[in-house]
């Protein structure tokens, strides 16, 4: 497993309004890029094609993204704290915990999706 980021000014989530599906925008106010902790990896075995895998860290979402309908959140991290993520301490799985507890915190904002 690898870390990365990813950079991004605003987020997409699907949320269920009156039974029906809709896609709503999330914006950090004020406006801003956040950094998302991320993993990524690359599987290779003899005779198979190769598979590149990537996630975003998600958690708890904040008060306002929960009362508009979604259940998580991803995790940007501080500015300081993106050197440490992109090169952990293998050894120390709690010092990357750390990194993702002491994540910036915006308030999000969200409208309809065109």
């Amino acid at each position: 497993m690898t870390h990365g980021v990813l950079v991004i000014n605003a987020f997409y989530e699907h949320v269920d309004r009156d039974g029906k599906d809709t896609i709503l925008e999330f914006m950090p106010r004020p406006a801003q890029d956040m950094w998302l902790a991320c993993l990524w990896s690359k599987w290779t075995a003899p005779g198979q094609p190769e598979l590149l895998s990537f996630a975003v860290i998600m958690d708890e979402p904040p008060e306002e993204i929960l009362a508009a309908g979604h259940t998580r959140c991803p995790i940007p991290l501080k500015p300081e704290n993106i050197d440490a993520w992109l090169q952990p301490d293998m050894g120390n799985p709690d010092a990357q915990y750390a990194l993702l507890d002491d994540r910036e915190r915006p308030y999000y904002e969200h409208r309809l999706a065109a």
